[in-house]
């Protein structure tokens, strides 16, 4: 909804058809920069995220709880990024930039769904590697695949909780007459700048939820990680150890880049000061991290670089017996 000003100052809601999304300023050549540099880091994102979803379903040595789980992490990160990538891309080359009503509400639900699973499905990545590591003889009964299964339908549970919150309470206000948002996607800040009625409880709830899911999650990140250090400086075997390290490395070098623009953006009071930087910050993490998971994990994960090589050995030999 927005409003309308009465002659008597008085206020009233009608029917708002769309919003406009402003986007980064600039005249048409800084535009067109921006759509190539989107372009190329969505691209690379969609291929490298397809390419872990494919090596990790065809490659049986992978079929293990830690490759499924990363299997589902490059899948929320495709999704995501291709929530806000194409219509981002969109307005760069468009003179109107407007995006419905109905659409900003999905593309907000959608968003805020796959980025607070990717938050939960981190933590279980973690806890996984803590009963690898810490319990090795438990481990296969502990992370079966039916409990594998039911961690990441949880994960998925916990995202749609937390977009149908945020997006009932968002989509609600009362937006005044100006419907242009200060971004280049739909989201809560720009969004409650636009409200006409108090926002203090939108505000609240953001911080609050963000800060609940982030503080949580981040617990049993740390807690996982404090345990698998200990064990790990208990091992005899470099090698043993050095393998460890790497896969926790790529992990936790994950885990950072995520957590800390997320909490930069939503779960601190000073988030909604300025739209500038927010910005700048949404591009880091709706596109620059889902490009670099893909990287961070095969690059340091040597499992991934023999799955790759044996999958393009694999179609060398096809290739070879068709000609």
């Amino acid at each position: 909804m927005a409003t309308q000003v009465h002659r008597n100052g008085s206020l009233s809601a009608v029917s708002l058809q769309g919003f406009v999304l402003v986007g980064f300023g600039g005249g048409a050549e800084t535009q067109a920069l921006l759509f190539a540099v989107f372009l190329a880091l969505y691209l690379v994102t969609v291929l490298g995220n397809l390419t872990m979803i494919v090596v990790i379903t065809l490659d049986a040595r992978l079929h293990s709880p830690m490759y499924f789980f990363l299997k589902n992490l490059s899948f929320v990160d495709l999704c995501y990024s291709t929530v806000i990538a194409p219509k981002a891309m969109s307005i760069f080359l468009s003179s109107s930039k407007v995006i419905s009503f109905a659409g900003c509400a999905t593309q907000f639900f959608f968003f805020s769904l796959l980025v607070t699973t990717e938050g939960f499905l981190l933590a279980v990545m973690a806890y996984d590697r803590f009963m690898a590591i810490c319990s090795p003889l438990r481990y296969p009964v502990t992370m079966c695949p039916m409990t594998c299964a039911c961690l990441v339908l949880g994960t998925y549970c916990g995202g749609c909780l937390n977009s149908i919150v945020q997006t009932s309470l968002t989509f609600q206000l009362p937006f005044c007459s100006s419907n242009r948002i200060d971004h280049f996607y739909c989201d809560v800040p720009p969004l409650l700048r636009l409200a006409c009625a108090d926002t203090a409880l939108n505000e609240l709830v953001m911080f609050g939820i963000c800060g609940l899911i982030i503080v949580s999650t981040t617990l049993v990140v740390l807690v996982s990680y404090g345990y698998i250090t200990m064990t790990i400086l208990r091992m005899h075997s470099g090698s043993g150890r050095h393998k460890v390290f790497s896969t926790c490395g790529s992990h936790m070098t994950a885990v950072s880049l995520f957590y800390g623009t997320v909490f930069v953006m939503y779960a601190q009071p000073g988030a909604l000061t300025s739209m500038e930087q927010g910005k700048v910050v949404s591009v880091f993490y709706t596109l620059v991290i889902p490009m670099l998971n893909p990287l961070i994990y095969s690059l340091r994960n040597k499992d991934v670089k023999d799955a790759l090589r044996r999958l393009g050995q694999r179609h060398s030999l096809v290739k070879e017996d068709v000609q």
